[in-house]
């Protein structure tokens, strides 16, 4: 026998998903983001906004995560085309906010609900729409953050037992095996997603949306604790810094609750850096060198990956083409809220601390890489 939430997980992956590709597919011959206006366009948008409440209306009050990503994605779709009226969101945003409150999480589907929370079947994972680029880019963003996360867990390990343990080294050689990995899918994911594709009909789900009058920022892929984690653990990033304090703070509700208490946790665990730097004084045991030598490797390897995301995929897939959408469209670009070139500067200043690049109004963890690298030589 079926349940509610079967029945709503099945609309998901079918009709819904035809529904929307649809859309995008009218959309995208228009070149443009939304249509408005069009009757035969409104009418689809109206079945999505009537089909998916009634569906959420029968649900039974369970407070599981997955549901919230039910839930999340028919709210994100009705955002995204611009549809349904305060009546008919009613009850998703009732089932949204209880789950939310229940768990300690934004009331909202987050990139989590998207890959590593979407029980794939027969007929595969859920998916906004049927549209190849959507699944280019959900697994790729989805195997990034399987690998950063297996760094995370390396690194994680290793305070326990001394950065000049020979399980250290081992540790450290699986973090950086790791972070080449993230390298390496983001790479395959800027050389085989279509740049206007993602622009005018897969970034559109990923805006900010209200539930019961609040509005909650938009879905972003680097919405987990292992980057963070690698970030406080190599000593790159200092908990203290109020530019990362703010970003810690803003993404804790959009993490998955698996994740909130190892962001806690990283937060106050002491960074290998300062540990390498105390016990690497002359002169250096070999197995201490050579750990220190796969440190500095593991934090190259972290730079390269974000940098390269940064340039090679925030940059041209988004500021880029942003600078061709109309007036009207300026201000919804971002899933973060801000204007886009306020959110295009904070990631830059986050890579060049994850790059320990100083420049006029940044110092970075430079100076320390530095002494322990003319340590190693």
């Amino acid at each position: 026998m079926t349940t509610a939430t079967d029945r709503l997980d099945q609309w998901i992956r079918t009709e819904f998903a035809d529904l929307n590709t649809e859309l995008e597919q009218r959309y995208f011959a228009a070149r443009t983001e939304i249509l408005l206006g069009d009757p035969d366009i409104d009418r689809l948008k109206h079945t999505i906004a009537t089909r998916g409440a009634a569906l959420i209306a029968e649900l039974d009050p369970v407070d599981s995560y997955d549901l919230l990503g039910l839930v999340g994605f028919y709210l994100g779709a009705c955002r995204r085309h611009e549809t349904g009226t305060d009546a008919e969101l009613a009850p998703a945003h009732a089932a949204a906010n209880r789950i939310g409150l229940a768990l300690g999480v934004a009331p909202r589907y987050v990139f989590a609900h998207q890959s590593l929370h979407n029980l794939a079947g027969r007929e595969g994972y859920r998916t906004f729409t049927t549209l190849p680029d959507e699944r280019v880019f959900i697994e790729y963003n989805g195997l990034s953050v399987l690998a950063y996360q297996r760094a995370a867990t390396a690194l994680r390990r290793i305070p326990t037992l001394g950065v000049g343990n020979p399980l250290a080294g081992y540790l450290l050689a699986e973090a950086h095996s790791a972070l080449l990995d993230v390298l390496r899918f983001n790479q395959s994911l800027a050389k085989e997603l279509d740049v206007d594709r993602f622009f005018f009909n897969i970034r559109p789900y990923f805006k900010s949306y209200r539930v019961n009058g609040i509005d909650y920022r938009g879905a972003n892929a680097g919405d987990f604790a292992a980057v963070n984690e690698i970030d406080l653990l190599l000593g790159l990033c200092r908990p203290q810094d109020p530019f990362y304090q703010h970003i810690l703070t803003e993404k804790a509700p959009y993490l998955p609750p698996e994740d909130q208490p190892l962001l806690r946790a990283a937060m106050t665990q002491q960074p290998l850096l300062t540990a390498f730097l105390r016990e690497s004084a002359a002169p250096m045991p070999a197995q201490l060198r050579a750990n220190a030598e796969l440190f500095l490797d593991v934090c190259r390897a972290h730079a390269a990956a974000y940098t390269y995301h940064h340039h090679q995929l925030v940059k041209p897939f988004l500021e880029a083409p942003a600078r061709h959408a109309p007036p009207s469209r300026q201000d919804g670009l971002t899933a973060s809220g801000p204007p886009l070139a306020v959110v295009i500067e904070g990631l830059a200043r986050l890579a060049d601390l994850r790059a320990a690049r100083d420049r006029p109004g940044l110092t970075t963890a430079r100076a320390d890489l530095d002494l322990l690298r003319e340590r190693c030589a």
